[in-house]
């Protein structure tokens, strides 16, 4: 498995397609059924969704919220209601004057297959009347919770959704912020009173469209982000999301995945059976890409694709054209007096380059036919050696590029 480090904000879609599916590809080819998995933890699932309330501006829904007009609704059916309307007439007006969300909670529930999301809110609001100049200060916290369930619709279709938003129990008080006259803290605690039953209501029809609807626009994001193209030299890895799954208060988008050519001709398809899902665990990071194996090794192959080079020996290394004649000579005289001026050594890539990770390393082999023809137009060459070649693979990132380098280069003949 391959876990990014804690970000500021989540990497750009190729850097950590890459960086964690490259490096724990082979951890975790025989167990993983889909092609891909983006795991999301609650972390992700918090902060996300904080932005985006912030985008559907939530704060200004709770600045206007209507506390009058909702209390004066709240009193209507009270048994009390014509001394209620005569405690509303020493009010001029009543509105809420700062609102704040707090950190907002992603708790497991269900056993972890469903997650609970709370969202505390802290507001002021103040009333003024005929009585006094001075403004009477209420401060009220209530608490809204949803749950983030996984829905099949038609079809056996699925989907993430959030449900159920209401108002945590026992998570309403309100206070008088500053104690004045009696006859102040009297009229307050009167409109304590009628807003208690109140206030939950007027948050629940107010402010749980305003939670859906960055939920909904939250949900959009990520699956778009699992949908950015990954350039591979002249090709490009796809990812197609299938479904969502909640595990152990992780969110994991199950991926299929393709190769596609500059043409936007479809390459290989990867089989993207879910019939038996073993997913992965976060370990304790926000979020995770994991590949399966030989999504990995095609995208390898992709990047390092088969090549033939044909080199003039004598005239590009003429050292290593005199080492290899001397060479030859311990062996075979007459073969070594064939090689001429124009001697060409080929170099033929064999086979698919494979990612090879074992404790965190990362190694690149491949099979390479080395040929070495006696001159330009000889037809056969005058022998062949296979190389099995390998190489340390080192990823980092430069902006949002994913750099590789090879280094320590060994050979087997």
């Amino acid at each position: 498995m391959c876990h990014l480090p804690t970000p500021k904000k989540m990497a750009s879609p190729r850097t950590f397609t890459f960086l964690c599916g490259l490096l724990a590809a082979n951890l975790v080819g025989a167990t993983l059924s889909p092609p891909a998995v983006l795991s999301l933890g609650p972390e992700v699932i918090k902060q996300r969704l904080t932005q985006k309330l912030k985008d559907h501006d939530a704060i200004n829904t709770l600045q206007q919220l209507p506390l009058f007009s909702a209390m004066k609704k709240e009193s209507a059916g009270n048994m009390f209601s014509s001394l209620v309307q005569s405690i509303l007439k020493h009010i001029i007006w009543l509105k809420v004057t700062s609102a704040s969300i707090l950190q907002l909670q992603v708790q497991p529930l269900n056993d972890g297959r469903e997650l609970m999301v709370n969202v505390p809110l802290d507001m002021v609001a103040g009333f003024n009347t005929p009585l006094v100049k001075t403004i009477v200060e209420l401060h009220m916290e209530v608490e809204s919770q949803a749950i983030i369930h996984v829905e099949t619709g038609e079809r056996d279709h699925t989907r993430l959704v959030l449900s159920d938003c209401s108002n945590t129990r026992g998570r309403l008080r309100i206070t008088l912020l500053h104690k004045l006259s009696f006859l102040l803290n009297s009229l307050a605690d009167k409109v304590i009173s009628l807003l208690v039953p109140a206030l939950p209501k007027l948050v629940k029809s107010k402010l749980c469209p305003v939670i859906k609807a960055a939920f909904e626009d939250m949900r959009a994001d990520l699956v778009n982000l699992t949908k950015v193209p990954v350039s591979l030299n002249s090709d490009h890895l796809e990812f197609d999301f299938m479904s969502p799954a909640i595990e152990h208060s992780v969110v994991h988008l199950i991926l299929g995945a393709k190769l596609v050519d500059s043409e936007g001709k479809v390459t290989k398809l990867f089989n993207d059976s879910v019939d038996s899902l073993n997913l992965p665990s976060l370990y304790h990071t926000p979020f995770s890409l994991t590949m399966r194996k030989d999504v990995v090794n095609a995208v390898v192959a992709a990047l390092l694709p088969p090549e033939e080079l044909m080199v003039l020996l004598d005239y590009v290394l003429p050292e290593t054209a005199h080492c290899l004649k001397s060479s030859i000579k311990v062996i075979s005289e007459k073969a070594a007096n064939r090689l001429g001026p124009t001697q060409i050594v080929k170099i033929l890539t064999q086979e698919t380059t494979e990612l090879l990770v074992d404790q965190g390393n990362a190694k690149v082999a491949q099979l390479i036919i080395l040929e070495v023809f006696a001159t330009n137009e000889a037809y056969r060459p005058l022998f062949t050696l296979g190389i099995e070649a390998t190489s340390e693979a080192q990823f980092y990132t430069r902006g949002d590029l994913l750099m590789i380098n090879f280094n320590q280069i060994s050979l087997n003949f």
